[in-house]
């Protein structure tokens, strides 16, 4: 299966409904990353309880992204201590790619950052107007993952001239 989605369905497909269902790993790819809030039962939650429940439950979770977060997330962020273990964080200025990857049997390609705008739960007049594609074709997902892989090992950051900003590779690349 290969469709392409926009908008709305962003978060219904791949925030809604399967980020919670991972079993062994969630990989995140995004720009810019915000305090997302999405429905959990009948309320709206901070994103980072659903990844943080993830955790409890040792599936793995990666995070890349291009620039700290903002304030609201990084209080969030304080709501959950599991994450800080559970979950594997590398910024890389150059991360322009929005990407989510669940067990390797799924995937989202597209333009949705990690916003409450782009992902979110943000109704029509409020949310960006984005489009991506969603996948479970081994070649695609594989793909998909491949290019992940490569901005977490640092493969790219040898020839890339930017490791002076780079905090997270610094010490790997000294």
């Amino acid at each position: 299966m290969i469709e392409y989605i926009t908008d709305r369905d962003i978060y219904e497909r791949v925030i809604k409904g399967r980020i919670e269902k991972a079993r062994q790993f969630v990989w995140i790819a995004t720009s810019d990353l915000k305090d997302l809030h999405v429905h959990k039962a009948d309320k709206m939650v901070p994103f980072l309880e659903i990844l943080s429940g993830l955790a409890a439950r040792r599936v793995e979770l990666r995070l890349l992204h291009a620039k700290e977060p903002g304030p609201a997330f990084r209080a969030d962020f304080d709501r959950y201590p599991n994450l800080i273990s559970g979950m594997e964080r590398i910024l890389c200025p150059r991360v322009h790619l929005k990407a989510v990857v669940i067990d390797g049997r799924f995937a989202y390609a597209g333009s949705a950052n990690l916003t409450g705008a782009g992902m979110g739960a943000k109704s029509e007049h409020k949310r960006n107007f984005e489009a991506g594609i969603i996948t479970d074709d081994e070649r695609l997902v594989g793909q998909v993952m491949e290019q992940f892989d490569n901005i977490w090992r640092g493969t790219h950051c040898p020839p890339c001239k930017r490791k002076k900003f780079c905090a997270d590779y610094k010490d790997i690349l000294a």
